[in-house]
């Protein structure tokens, strides 16, 4: 399902067996202005590896047709640029923030990286982009009993193996969080506007 809307994952999943919580590794809570606490309590988890979590553009700045008008008003607004790697994600996140008030499963925000290094103990050393990386962080799912097979069926052909991972940890998150052993990055998290609260969740306690 490579290129499908939240709504066509949603569906083919439900398809399969009933949904608890649907967790998504893009931004829940869009700020009109400033910065998230999510995403900052995020990078204090991760240490050296604080670079992986980005910060989440404004409202105005995703709703911008075009990067160049995104970045013109971040810095009006926030005095602060947009990358070009979070303007990317634009389309993706505004879905999202749609799906929310059409959705009847809880969605939750998670970030894989967070997760690894809960599974891990410590954030892991090697960027998952790399055989080492890799290796680790499936060995990790493994252990948390997450087996990924070798074959995947038809989304082998097409998915980044970092990609897997990333879903993997977010499933992971989601089992805990259906099992009311999760916390959130803010404590309660941090209201936004549209009716949305921004919070990253992360596991309570890790076996």
């Amino acid at each position: 399902m490579f290129g499908a809307s939240v709504e066509e994952v949603v569906a083919a999943a439900r398809a399969l067996d009933s949904i608890e919580v649907i967790a998504v590794d893009i931004p829940i809570g869009l700020p009109e202005s400033g910065s998230r606490q999510a995403d900052a309590l995020a990078r204090k988890q991760l240490g050296s590896r604080s670079s992986s979590v980005f910060s989440t553009p404004i409202r105005a700045c995703l709703e911008a047709e075009t990067y160049a008008d995104a970045n013109r008003i971040s810095k009006q607004l926030t005095r602060l640029g947009v990358t070009q790697q979070a303007y990317a994600l634009r389309d993706k996140i505004l879905e999202v923030d749609r799906y929310l008030s059409l959705s009847s499963t809880p969605i939750i925000e998670v970030h894989p990286e967070v997760a690894f290094a809960q599974m891990s103990g410590a954030p892991v050393a090697w960027s998952k982009k790399t055989w080492a990386g890799l290796a680790h962080r499936r060995q990790l799912l493994a252990e948390q009993g997450i087996m990924l097979a070798d074959d995947i069926g038809d989304a082998g052909g097409f998915a980044a193996p970092d990609d897997v991972l990333d879903a993997a940890a977010a499933a992971w998150i989601a089992l805990h969080h259906a099992r009311g052993n999760t916390v959130s990055l803010p404590s309660p998290p941090e209201p936004m506007s549209h009716n949305a609260s921004a919070a990253i969740w992360i596991c309570a306690s890790v076996v």
